[in-house]
C-alpha cells in the first residue's frame, strides 16, 4: 500500500506552487511584466515598481494589470519620421531617455531634444496583460507571486479574483 501512495506523494511536492508560477510568469523573458516592471529589486525599472502593488486586494492588482490605461506612455515622432511608443524616463539639456514599448524588453533610447517632432496621446500601445489576454488562472498566479514577493503571504489567489 505505500508503494502505490509514495509516487502520488511525489508527484505531488514536484507541482510547481501558485507563487512558483507567478514567478515564472512574471519573469518570462518575452512576455512577462519584470521586462517593463521592478518588484523587491529584481525586474527593469520601466515601468512602475510593482512592490506597493503587493499590498492591495488581489481584484484591484488585477485590474490594474488588466488595464489599458496607458497615461505615461506617449507616442513619440522624431523629426526622422521614425514613431514608436514610448515612456520617458528622464529628460536634461543634452537628451531625452525614452524607452521605446514597440521593442520586447523596451529598448532604451537617448534622443536630442531637438530631434522630437512631436509628441502625444498614445493610441497604439497596450499594456501587454491586456494586449495578450492571460488567462484568469496565470494572472491569479501572477498576482500570488506579486503579493508574495510583497508581503512575504503564500496565501492562494483564486481566479475568480483575477477576471
Amino acid at each position: 500500500m505505500v508503494w502505490i501512495a509514495l509516487p502520488l506523494l511525489f508527484a505531488q511536492a514536484a507541482a510547481p506552487t501558485q507563487t512558483e508560477r507567478g514567478e515564472a510568469l512574471f519573469f518570462d523573458a518575452q512576455k512577462g511584466c519584470a521586462t517593463c516592471h521592478a518588484l523587491k529589486g529584481k525586474g527593469t525599472a520601466v515601468g512602475p515598481d510593482l512592490t506597493i502593488m503587493g499590498k492591495l486586494p488581489p481584484a484591484a492588482i488585477a485590474m490594474a494589470a488588466r488595464s489599458t490605461v496607458t497615461q505615461y506612455v506617449q507616442v513619440v515622432k522624431l523629426k526622422s519620421k521614425e514613431s514608436f511608443p514610448a515612456f520617458q524616463a528622464s529628460k536634461d539639456d543634452k537628451g531625452v531617455t525614452l524607452f521605446d514599448l514597440s521593442k520586447m524588453p523596451p529598448e532604451k533610447k537617448v534622443v536630442a531634444p531637438g530631434d522630437i517632432a512631436s509628441t502625444g496621446g498614445n493610441d497604439v500601445w497596450k499594456h501587454p496583460p491586456a494586449a495578450a489576454k492571460i488567462s484568469p488562472e496565470q494572472l491569479a498566479d501572477i498576482v500570488a507571486y506579486i503579493k508574495y514577493a510583497s508581503t512575504g503571504s503564500k496565501k492562494a489567489v483564486d481566479p475568480s479574483e483575477a477576471r
